[in-house]
């Protein structure tokens, strides 16, 4: 049960960081479009960042005219295809990584109630999603007015920091391509709606509440313990490698992988607010300060492992395990093997063993 429990816990940050991947290559806004491109990319990637939401009734009305005019345009996209694990240019991994912190950055902004709001209407979405992966137009329409208030509740320029980071990425035939895949009458219409919807959002703004992170020292001193034992494994894995969006690293389908998702959205909707917004602070310093290979400095690590061990300690056991079980069964059963064959099988012990302690601690504090 202790390996499991580690196990969780590893597979719970890397469903975060899938569907960050997942998210960010999907629905990258091309240059020169729309800052509502961008907006929507930073709160679809947020939403596993949440902890009953005030609501502008204007957002909620320009989500069922979007949802109208945006839903033809919606069924005729190949959900089940392969393109969203593509890069879209010619970027490395460090500067799509330095592009996500932006996008997290913007979600650690966002008011934590409309946040976990955001997170429960993606939640029905993907319970409402056919064979095709399209949800009903009414779950669609709510997820729509949930993303609004969610971009909504921060300031502009983070907005346009996520807009502009992810525009300068994104190869100029991407747009052109994508558009020959769809009916473009219907993507025209879609696309007027859009900047109607981003129009009101923009203003009708919604303040943020202001969240803490609770005080947990024994995780703390677990987190420094934890980041001694780890950090020369962190060193030895190759940060630029696009083994993490490799399709063959899963067994599922692409539905198996969206619940999957949908069960780290869960989580992190019970999740303290405060923690996990510690949490994802943590993580924009530690891309802000790694160096050329892509490794956050020890003290940046460090952090990051407090505000996740908090974050998770603020939910139910049951929760965790939920998120193991659901990328237990969608993650290939060599990649572990395959995983281990690329770093130092020392520091990889070392490592392992250090998780084993802090989990414990973890699991102690809730």
């Amino acid at each position: 049960m202790a390996k499991r429990s580690a196990l969780a816990v590893c597979f719970v940050i890397g469903a975060i960081l899938v569907t960050s991947n997942l998210l960010t290559h999907t629905f990258v806004p091309p240059a020169g479009r729309s800052a509502g491109s961008a907006a929507m990319l930073g709160a679809a990637t947020a939403a596993s960042m949440g902890a009953a939401p005030a609501f502008a009734d204007e957002i909620g009305t320009a989500a069922k005219d979007l949802a109208a005019a945006s839903y033809p345009f919606l069924k005729e996209i190949n959900w089940n295809s392969g393109l969203a694990l593509v890069n879209p240019g010619k970027a490395s991994a460090a500067e799509w990584t330095k592009a996500i912190a932006t996008a997290i950055d913007m979600g650690a902004a966002m008011d934590s109630n409309l946040v976990k709001a955001g997170v429960q209407a993606h939640h029905a979405a993907i319970g409402s999603m056919k064979g095709d992966l399209v949800t009903s137009q009414a779950d669609y329409e709510k997820v729509l007015a949930a993303v609004g208030r969610m971009v909504a509740s921060v300031p502009e320029e983070k907005t346009m920091a996520v807009y502009n980071s992810f525009g300068k990425l994104v190869d100029p035939a991407v747009p052109k391509y994508l558009m020959g895949t769809v009916n473009e009458k219907d993507a025209v219409a879609a696309y007027k709606g859009f900047l109607d919807f981003q129009n009101v959002v923009k203003k009708n703004p919604i303040g943020a509440g202001a969240v803490s992170s609770p005080s947990n020292p024994n995780v703390e001193a677990a987190a420094g313990k934890l980041a001694d034992s780890s950090y020369a494994f962190l060193k030895d894995i190759d940060w630029s490698s696009t083994v993490a969006v490799q399709p063959t690293g899963f067994t599922g389908t692409t539905a198996d992988v969206m619940k999957a998702v949908d069960k780290a959205l869960l989580m992190g909707a019970d999740m303290n607010g405060g923690a996990l917004k510690e949490a994802a602070l943590a993580h924009v310093s530690a891309i802000n300060n790694m160096d050329a290979k892509g490794v956050a400095t020890k003290s940046d690590y460090q952090a990051i492992l407090a505000g996740l061990g908090k974050a998770i300690a603020s939910v139910p056991s049951s929760k965790v395990m939920d998120v193991y079980n659901a990328f237990g069964k969608v993650v290939s059963a060599q990649v572990p093997t395959y995983l281990m064959s690329s770093v130092s099988a020392s520091d990889a012990s070392s490592a392992y063993q250090g998780l084993m302690e802090f989990k414990d601690v973890v699991k102690a504090s809730r």
